[in-house]
């Protein structure tokens, strides 16, 4: 498909242009009928166009569009920010500043943690992903495509294996590399920040081991080092609890969050303890469309839907779904290039084994054609691009996900 005028470094999954949606069903300009398992990538764990959420969007637009927060504060950012600190599970008053997206929000947690620390290396985590913007970029476990070509990079940032109960690295792994990087690559006194996915979304929907998590958290506070969690993917709902650091037990000094913050509309957020938040100078932080008054508005609707028991419910209903489809797969025989399930919650991928001379990467590839075909939406995620990341929204009615996991089944048979 072409599309004129668009940069062709656009990397497109689905040659088609979709036209309206409704909770976990989108239409394309043609009128041909899917069910999304992309979900905006992450942004719709709402579904497109929740109705209590436009109601909000359409009341807000009638009264403020915009207002520069930095120059005008407007109360849509004030409710936000309350709202916030009581939605987020942490035992210490949030300190927030709202941005538009979740590579925005890297980038300032990178600030606002060398102005705290006045140090500058940063640790990140094979396979993670973090934006497309310079700094970010350098954070990213995986140079292509997002490194290529691009020379010296922000730094210094050093990289560790990720452990994880979904993969191939374990927590005595990762703990002896870190000693290593202290002695061999860098005194821990000079890193500001280490920042990790609590399940990566790009490398596969894999879970941070949670004992893991834990010495972490000990080697942060014993060196003074900011401990941020990205969840810009993994929060707001997708693993069942409002952010999937509370599976681990522990909690950050900063939170990042974005994608279904607002439920479509540009928002993200850096958010943490006050000491650290507050430490650049007054005015180095802000911008001109960040925490706009409709995001704001769309956000606010947001938490207010996501209570505990809405996301128990959402989460354990498509999960079990999930899981029993592709336990019903594995059992068949009919798919030897079905692999394990990864993730946690309604945050679930499904690993594609290499099998009869065929990569994994070539079988989800081959799938994501015949998905299309047979009218399901889907996405590839890891650093081989072989694990098949599944995100309809939590709200998907359960004959809408049914069937969608029928035409997925249906596209599986399709590549033989």
């Amino acid at each position: 498909m072409e599309l004129p005028h668009v940069s062709d470094s656009l990397g497109i999954v689905h040659p088609l242009v979709i036209e309206r949606g409704r909770n976990a069903e989108v239409w394309d300009e043609q009128g041909r009928h899917y069910v999304d398992f992309v979900g905006g990538i992450g942004v719709l764990n709402l579904g497109h166009c929740h109705p209590t959420i436009t109601d909000a969007v359409k009341a807000q637009v009638d009264t403020l569009m915009h207002s520069a927060f930095n120059a005008l504060p407007h109360r849509g950012y004030l409710d936000v920010v309350k709202a916030l600190d009581a939605f987020v599970p942490v035992s210490y008053p949030l300190s927030c500043m709202l941005t538009n997206c979740g590579a925005e929000a890297i980038e300032n947690a990178l600030k606002v943690a060398r102005a705290a620390t006045g140090r500058q290396a940063v640790i990140a985590f094979d396979d993670g992903f973090h934006g497309r913007t310079l700094a970010a970029l350098n954070l990213n476990g995986k140079v292509k495509p997002y490194k290529n070509r691009l020379g010296t990079l922000p730094g210094p940032v050093y990289h560790l294996p990720f452990p994880s109960p979904d993969g191939d690295v374990d927590a005595v792994q990762t703990k002896a590399a870190l000693e290593r990087l202290f002695e061999v690559e860098v005194p821990a006194e000079e890193v500001a920040c280490l920042i990790v996915e609590p399940v990566q979304g790009e490398g596969g929907f894999r879970r941070l081991d949670p004992e893991f998590a834990t010495w972490l958290r000990g080697v942060c506070d014993q060196q003074g080092i900011v401990l941020i969690f990205d969840e810009i993917q993994s929060g707001f709902g997708r693993t069942g609890r409002r952010f999937a650091f509370s599976h681990l037990g522990v909690e950050p000094d900063l939170l990042l969050m974005g994608k279904s913050m607002a439920a479509g509309l540009p928002l993200a957020a850096v958010a943490g303890k006050a000491e650290i938040m507050n430490a650049p100078p007054k005015g180095g932080l802000g911008g001109t469309y960040s925490g706009n008054a409709v995001a704001c508005a769309a956000a606010r609707a947001v938490m207010e839907l996501m209570s505990e028991d809405n996301l128990r419910r959402w989460s354990e209903r498509q999960e079990a779904l999930i899981l029993e489809a592709h336990r019903r797969w594995c059992d068949s025989g009919r798919f030897p290039m079905l692999g394990a399930v990864t993730g946690i919650g309604a945050m679930r991928g499904i690993v594609f084994e290499d099998s009869a001379g065929t990569r994994g990467s070539e079988h989800l590839a081959a799938l994501l054609a015949a998905g299309r075909e047979e009218g399901v939406l889907l996405m590839p995620s890891g650093r081989r691009r072989n694990v098949l990341r599944l995100l309809p929204p939590l709200t998907a009615e359960p004959e809408v996900l049914k069937e969608g996991l029928t035409r997925l089944e249906r596209a599986l048979q399709r590549l033989g």
